[in-house]
């Protein structure tokens, strides 16, 4: 899966907590959500919405934050489901330190064969790789909506 394929899907499945995501699902969106807050750090700079005093952060932040933790949380869950784990056990990251690396190891970990909560996504219903259906052929040049 690459990277606009991962975050496409993930703020597709808003609030979707069933089913399965791979390992590069749930990394290019924490690299998404990584880089989001950077360029929203930069823009609060920018505009003056950072709040006072503080070294990170400000109004605009806020609200994207706010906006990618629903999405955030549903992939870390969907995750856990991949290795064949409850999604509660995402509250073990409250634990700091021995939680926080629990989470990052079981993260890191491959996908398991088929579960209960699904079909392994490397391989999919169907059995081809990916889990996702081949590409329809390319279509000539010019022959799009907008003609050529």
């Amino acid at each position: 899966m690459d990277f606009m394929t991962a975050v496409r899907t993930c703020l597709s499945k808003y609030v979707d907590f069933s089913g399965r995501a791979r390992r590069s699902e749930y990394w290019y969106f924490a690299l998404f959500s990584f880089l989001v807050g950077i360029a929203t750090n930069i823009i609060d700079t920018v505009i003056g919405t950072d709040y006072d005093g503080a070294t990170s952060g400000g109004l605009v932040n806020t609200v994207v934050s706010l906006a990618l933790f629903l999405p955030s949380l549903a992939v870390g869950v969907r995750r856990l489901h991949d290795i064949d784990r409850s999604g509660w056990w995402i509250l073990i990251g409250i634990i700091p330190i021995i939680g926080w690396i629990l989470i990052i190891v079981w993260f890191c970990t491959d996908s398991k064969a088929d579960n209960k909560y699904g079909p392994n996504p490397k391989t999919g219903p169907a059995g081809y790789e990916g889990g996702y259906p081949p590409p329809p052929p390319a279509a000539p040049y010019g022959s799009g909506q907008y003609g050529g």
